[in-house]
């Protein structure tokens, strides 16, 4: 057996779907504001506190980063639309994050280096 994490697959969506009976402006408010976001996702479990993107009202993208090694990423989508009966459907994607790994070079590996601009 190996210690080392397998890397997420980056296909694999966890999808979650629920009906709310408030309306779609107050949930988006809530998934966006960062004061409303923080109580039930905190700043802390971001990669970023910022969106990654957002389209205002439908979709807002943020992306996660577990706390304990090996601090895998993941986007969390939070998808907004007007359910039949005048409440909010609310879904929540999360997807691992591609990973590009990037063998390390030695110190000594003769590749260009950056030159200051003079």
């Amino acid at each position: 057996m190996s210690d080392t994490a397998k890397p997420d697959r980056p296909d694999a969506k966890l999808v979650l779907e629920f009906d709310f009976d408030a309306p779609p402006t107050k949930v988006w408010r809530a998934v966006t504001i960062p004061e409303l976001r923080e109580r039930w996702l905190p700043d802390c479990d971001l990669a970023g506190a910022e969106p990654e993107t957002s389209i205002p009202g439908e979709e807002v993208r943020y992306r996660l980063r577990d706390s304990e090694p090996p601090y895998r990423e993941s986007h969390v989508i939070f998808r907004i639309e007007p359910n039949v009966s005048g409440g909010t459907r609310f879904r929540i994607i999360q997807q691992a994050c591609e990973i590009g790994v990037k063998p390390p070079q030695p110190a000594n590996s003769n590749c260009c280096l950056m030159r200051a601009a003079a």
